[in-house]
């Protein structure tokens, strides 16, 4: 198994260094999505990157094109690099980057499986995003006819990559905030198992959010109904997988 990185980042100047510097001690392949951030942000990034470009790479998007885009370039990069899995991660320091070696070993056990965080959250998390949270992981329940999935919004997970690979080259992922849960409930109906390891989480390190409340609510809402027109077809298929 070969493991990296991929880091989408958008105007995270103030923790993407803390984030790199925590995880060097890892010795992980690093990959960094810039999504069309400020010129601060940017210069942030390659001043991270020049001292230490053994083991991070940088690849930066003219614009702005969301999380899921970000992170789909950063697909593209690993898969050419030969990497066969990538645990994505965020740049704003939530994650609890000291849980990274039990989702890789875990992923070294089951390489075909996709390692999900299930967030263990603090009193930092803003209230409205965790109601919305409940929301999205009972329509991802409906829209997979299984329980298997703790949280389809955690941004701490490993992916096989040829399982990506084979799901991009025929489906449309949702580029920003739906990204999270399109992917996984794809991936889900494409037969991959899913593992939950609980890992502690904390919002976020520099007070930055590009969770826009109302806009990415209603773009999540439409990315669920897809997913149930989806579901609706693969409805045997479900049924026969809790079967075997």
């Amino acid at each position: 198994m070969k493991v990296c990185i991929i880091i989408p980042v958008y105007n995270h100047e103030h923790a993407i260094p803390v984030v790199l510097a925590r995880l060097k001690y890892f010795c992980i392949p690093t990959i960094l999505v810039n999504d069309g951030s400020s010129d601060v942000c940017s210069q942030t990034l390659a001043d991270c990157v020049e001292p230490e470009s053994s083991w991070l790479t940088l690849i930066t998007r003219s614009e702005n094109g969301g999380k899921g885009a970000a992170m789909l370039d950063g697909f593209t990069s690993a898969y050419a690099l030969g990497f066969s899995h990538a645990l994505q991660i965020d740049a704003d320091g939530q994650h609890d980057i000291n849980d990274i070696p039990v989702f890789l070993e875990t992923a070294r056990q089951q390489p075909e499986a996709m390692i999900l965080g299930q967030p263990i959250f603090d009193a930092s998390v803003p209230k409205g995003r965790l109601y919305g949270r409940r929301f999205t992981n009972l329509w991802i329940v409906i829209n997979t006819l299984s329980s298997s999935m703790a949280d389809g919004m955690c941004g701490f997970r490993v992916y096989p990559l040829a399982a990506v690979e084979q799901l991009t080259a025929t489906t449309q992922i949702a580029r920003r905030m739906d990204f999270d849960i399109d992917i996984l409930v794809r991936l889900y109906w494409q037969g991959l198992k899913m593992i939950n390891i609980p890992t502690a989480v904390h919002y976020p390190m520099d007070g930055v959010s590009h969770f826009k409340l109302w806009q990415d609510n209603v773009r999540i809402s439409k990315t669920h109904a897809q997913l149930f027109f989806g579901m609706l077809t693969r409805i045997p298929q479900l049924l026969k997988r809790h079967g075997s």
